[in-house]
């Protein structure tokens, strides 16, 4: 891949990136040490905590005053390729969803693969669904407008999050919103895009990923149910879905087959595809316009299934 390839607007924020290869130990305990000490400037009118439940970390946006009526919420869970990453690298996205949609914001601190292999980043985030609703009073939220959404590995989670709560019953999301989801095991066994270079997210770091989540290689017959989103037959009945891709990256083709199947059985979908997107951008880009255009029409849909106004 050129870069020439890559959209004007990400060549500056890509030359300050640091390489990322998580087949070495360095990089992995890297990934998890810089997200935790990171520090985002806060956002006027947001306010931000660690809440702890059991075993269960969760980072907290609200509006610093409270809403008049009860408000909707996120439950959103970050990215990392299942085994790096924290919440707190998605406080600037958490937190201007929060203020932009009078929003409540849960973001889930699950556990990381392999340490935690499947479905231990799964039943963590079906205990912050859990929590979400048990606390919606105090969170001052409407639980019959709760959606969930997350990043690249955590969009993948809330997909399969999505899967899990459609057949166990009860409350259901109200969305699902999916910023590059990693969804396809299969996608890191296909040994033949090692080869392509794939900025930011490459192959090989998906297959590390996708093993450790496992605990076996990827692109077995068989996985367990909501290990793997794309594996499930029967997309039917799932919450409508917001999901983007950018054309050069490694997850392209794998959400466009996600989105196309969600279409065909009855979801509404709307899928973006961002030309010359390296993988993260609306992250470690925030303040390009090319990521301040998606995460814009990202608000606006969002708040059309949430029922509210967005502030300008």
């Amino acid at each position: 891949m050129e870069i020439t390839d890559v959209h004007p607007d990400l060549h500056e924020p890509l030359r300050r990136l640091p390489p990322l290869d998580l087949s070495t130990r360095w990089a992995r305990w890297l990934g998890r040490v810089g997200p935790r000490l990171q520090r985002t400037k806060p956002v006027a009118g947001v306010a931000v905590r660690w809440v702890r439940s059991g075993r269960l970390r969760l980072r907290v946006y609200s509006p610093a005053t409270p809403p008049a009526a009860p408000a909707p919420a996120l439950l959103w869970i970050h990215g990392g390729g299942l085994v790096i990453g924290s919440a707190v690298q998605d406080d600037g996205l958490c937190a201007r969803t929060a203020k932009r949609l009078g929003t409540v914001v849960v973001s889930v601190e699950y556990r990381l693969a392999p340490e935690h292999p499947f479905p231990a980043a799964l039943d963590d985030a079906t205990a912050a669904w859990e929590w979400l609703h048990a606390h919606a009073r105090e969170l001052g939220i409407d639980p019959g407008r709760v959606a969930i959404g997350g990043e690249s590995a955590g969009g993948g989670i809330a997909a399969a999050l999505a899967q899990s709560l459609r057949d166990s019953g009860g409350v259901q999301p109200v969305a699902q919103w999916l910023f590059a989801p990693m969804l396809d095991d299969r996608t890191a066994a296909d040994t033949s895009l090692d080869a392509v270079d794939h900025v930011v997210w490459s192959n090989v770091s998906n297959r590390v990923g996708w093993s450790a989540y496992l605990g076996a290689a990827p692109g077995a017959a068989s996985v367990p149910p909501y290990a793997v989103p794309a594996r499930r037959e029967d997309l039917g009945g799932l919450p409508p879905a917001w999901l983007y891709a950018g054309d050069i990256e490694l997850f392209h083709d794998e959400v466009a087959d996600y989105a196309r199947r969600l279409d065909d059985a009855g979801v509404p979908v709307t899928f973006e595809v961002v030309e010359g997107a390296a993988h993260g951008f609306e992250n470690w880009a925030a303040s390009t316009p090319l990521s301040k255009a998606l995460v814009g029409g990202a608000w606006a849909w969002l708040a059309a299934r949430l029922g509210v106004q967005p502030l300008a």
